[in-house]
């Protein structure tokens, strides 16, 4: 499986293995062992890291939202063995998602400057590229956003 096939699967399953908006952290961690912290906000969501997928988590242990870092020159995610290529170019992508059968769209609000975005209606899933001044745009990242959670532990 590619980079470009697998992130296509998360955009039209809002799924990466046992990650998705609203897991409990819980079962996540029990999943795939403990992360690496990447920020800690006691008053806040904490982001964790298990290689290129950051994972941000509300103080009520669920799952906010989550995005693959792909801008780096190789991509480890948990559960798949191995490292992918980083950093795909726009066409790959969009092939993928095709091919998945994934429904995209520009995504208008992340498309200024050197920045172009795709969005997936179905799961909200944004794909971000860098529009280089030569050469094809490549995949920056992709994420699933939050979904409007009140945290119940909120004062």
């Amino acid at each position: 499986m590619t980079l470009t096939e697998l992130l296509a699967s998360v955009a039209l399953t809002a799924r990466l293995g046992p990650v998705h908006v609203d897991a409990s952290w819980d079962d996540v961690t029990a999943a795939l062992g403990e992360p690496r912290e990447l920020l800690r906000n006691r008053r806040g969501p904490r982001l964790f890291g298990y290689g290129g997928l950051e994972v941000l988590v509300c103080r009520c242990r669920q799952v906010r939202l989550m995005t693959v870092q792909t801008w780096t020159e190789t991509v480890g995610l948990p559960a798949h063995p191995g490292m992918f290529p980083g950093e795909p170019t726009e066409a790959d992508v969009v092939a993928a998602l095709d091919r998945a059968g994934c429904l995209w769209e520009v995504d208008s609000a992340h498309t200024f400057g050197n920045q172009r975005g795709l969005r997936v209606p179905a799961t909200s899933a944004r794909f971000v590229f860098v529009v280089p001044e030569t050469g094809e745009p490549r995949l920056h990242s992709m994420g699933l956003p939050d979904n409007g959670h009140r945290c119940p532990t909120a004062t």
